[in-house]
């Protein structure tokens, strides 16, 4: 507990450091660097490493404030959320000034669902910093352990929660509630098609159907259920989809058509590593956007099975 005349105790400062390490432990292995290649590194790294200490600190002295009964620790409390909401509003802004510079526009429903996550994980870190330093407490008051073994439990307590919590938020991707099967490039005269379906009636140039013929790639989004048309013929979605190919294979050309009859998506284009494997993966991982699962039902993925 606090200590009015020599400051800070050490049971109390072993809880503030544990839990602030746990914390922003936590954050850290939130952060994953995969295709997308985002965040960036080294600079993104640090960035979202330091927004999650922060997070994490504040988790941590809040046992010890309402122990020393300083109740206006709580102002600072709220201003600290106030900051998670606009370092989002500043991750929102910053992609989509960036949305220019690559081959496929992201689309505003895709980056307000990456600001959205930045801004949930530093909550995350803060609550795992809290339940860290509530269990710490807790054994402090209640039994008479080794410092040690207060760390152990309280670290044990904060990842379990970390780890609960990173399965509630997870988000699900579109090999979920789809499969993805490659799709046969023909020209008719002027018109592409992939597995008999129109695609484009601009290839009137030879040279582009040559292009088209021997460097193109196509994918067929096939929905495993009926309702799940409805997340993949949406707009948002279908650009998400875009731009995660290109910004992983490159463009040259491409095109992207749906089929409302069956709710099938074709991606034709002529990318610059031509791999299919690569492309089936690429949308296999692109996640589901939060705005197209506007009823819980939507998605649920037993029911569509």
């Amino acid at each position: 507990m606090p200590n009015n005349n020599n400051g800070i105790s050490p049971e109390m400062l072993i809880l503030i450091i544990t839990a602030t390490f746990i914390g922003t432990f936590s954050r850290i292995l939130s952060i994953k660097l995969d295709y997308r290649q985002y965040p960036n590194y080294p600079n993104g790294y640090l960035i979202h490493a330091v927004t999650g200490g922060l997070a994490a600190a504040l988790g941590a002295f809040i046992i010890p404030s309402l122990m020393a009964k300083e109740f206006t620790a709580v102002t600072f409390l709220a201003l600290g959320i106030q900051h998670f909401r606009d370092v989002r509003k500043i991750e929102r802004e910053s992609l989509l000034d960036l949305e220019g510079q690559e081959y496929t526009r992201r689309g505003e429903a895709y980056i307000d669902g990456i600001a959205k996550i930045f801004e949930a994980r530093n909550y995350i870190a803060l609550l795992v910093s809290f339940a860290t330093a509530l269990t710490i407490q807790l054994l402090q008051k209640l039994m008479n352990v080794p410092a040690w073994v207060e760390v152990v439990c309280g670290s044990i307590v904060g990842l379990t929660l970390f780890y609960m919590l990173k399965r509630h938020t997870e988000r699900q991707k579109v090999q979920d509630i789809a499969a993805i099967t490659e799709g046969k490039i023909e020209i008719k005269g002027s018109d592409l098609y992939v597995d008999d379906m129109l695609v484009s009636n601009l290839m009137g140039r030879e040279e582009a159907k040559e292009w088209f013929l021997k460097d193109g790639l196509a994918a067929v989004i096939h929905p495993n259920h009926e309702h799940y048309q409805i997340p993949l013929l949406n707009s948002g979605q279908r650009q998400a989809i875009l731009f995660e190919v290109t910004r992983r294979m490159g463009q040259r050309k491409i095109y992207s058509v749906q089929n409302p009859s069956n709710g099938k998506i074709i991606i034709a284009f002529v990318p610059i590593i031509k791999n299919f494997n690569l492309l089936k993966e690429t949308i296999s991982l692109t996640p589901l956007l939060e705005t197209v699962k506007k009823n819980p039902e939507l998605l649920n993925i037993k029911k569509g099975g």
